[in-house]
């Protein structure tokens, strides 16, 4: 008798192990998507930074893709631009 009670809160454990760990996957994940967005604002202030210093946000954010971006990659991506900029009449 005392051996079927035992089973009994076996699936009880369970079902609170599994409670558990779903609330800390729940809540690790809420406290990185509070860091992303203050992530987000410290990169914002800084493209704001850099606009009120004289540069240009939408050519710093294409440096800073180019830049992340495999320079082979890049290279033929430009080879490919140029191409199509000449082909339209675009350079010259």
């Amino acid at each position: 008798m005392a051996n079927a009670a035992v089973h009994d809160d076996q699936p009880a454990a369970a079902h609170r192990f599994a409670k558990d760990q779903l609330k800390a996957f729940v809540e690790r994940v809420e406290r990185l998507e509070e860091e992303k967005k203050a992530i987000s604002d410290d990169i914002r202030d800084v493209y704001g930074e850099a606009k009120v210093n004289g540069f240009d946000v939408k050519a710093l954010r294409t440096v800073i893709r180019l830049r992340k971006q495999d320079i082979n990659e890049r290279k033929e991506q430009e080879a490919i631009l140029e191409t199509y900029l000449h082909a339209l009449g675009m350079l010259a």
